[in-house]
């Protein structure tokens, strides 16, 4: 598991599922752009889906937003 958290303004409960969909930002992310196609945590959610996994906000109580990344053991 890898946790990331970021000192922005968070992401609120009824944005947690859709910041995963292809081309999205939410509107503060907007203001402040500088760049980026809204593609990055789409790509990764698939990718982390694909093996097995999960990538999800997580409900927090800080300032910024938290996300997590699940991933099982390789077994080679």
């Amino acid at each position: 598991m890898v946790r990331v958290r970021d000192d922005g303004p968070g992401v609120p409960p009824e944005d947690r599922e859709r910041i995963f969909q292809r081309f999205t930002h939410l509107d503060d992310a907007r203001a402040r752009d500088r760049g980026g196609s809204g593609l990055g945590l789409a790509i990764n959610r698939e990718t982390s889906l694909a093996r097995g996994g999960s990538l999800q906000v997580m409900q927090d109580t800080s300032d910024g937003a938290l996300l997590e990344l699940r991933l099982p053991l390789w077994k080679g």
